[in-house]
């Protein structure tokens, strides 16, 4: 039992470990949508879609129409937005 609670403890410190922040917000309302832990993110580049997972390569990208897809949110359509990665944390400017 005890070899149990061991190893589940040590796979909890790996998954919170291999998460990020992220926050969204609506520009026209300057809400915050969504703020939460993740493990990944899948974003509607104006190139395509990619991913991100934690402590990615800073960035500031421009997003075009299309579905953001966390592992903790339902899938949110957007009509544009700005993402940065900076410092393990995304911020994404959507406008909705």
């Amino acid at each position: 039992m005890e070899k149990t609670r061991i190893y589940a403890n040590k796979l909890a410190a790996i998954s919170v470990s291999k998460m990020f922040k992220i926050s969204i917000i609506d520009i026209k309302t300057a809400e915050l949508v969504f703020r939460e832990m993740v493990s990944s993110v899948v974003l509607p580049g104006e190139e395509g879609e990619f991913s991100i997972l934690d402590f990615h390569q800073s960035f500031i990208c421009c997003l075009k129409d299309g579905i953001i897809k966390t592992d903790e949110l339902l899938p949110m359509h957007i009509n544009k937005g700005i993402a940065r990665m900076e410092r393990n944390e995304l911020s994404v400017l959507v406008e909705k």
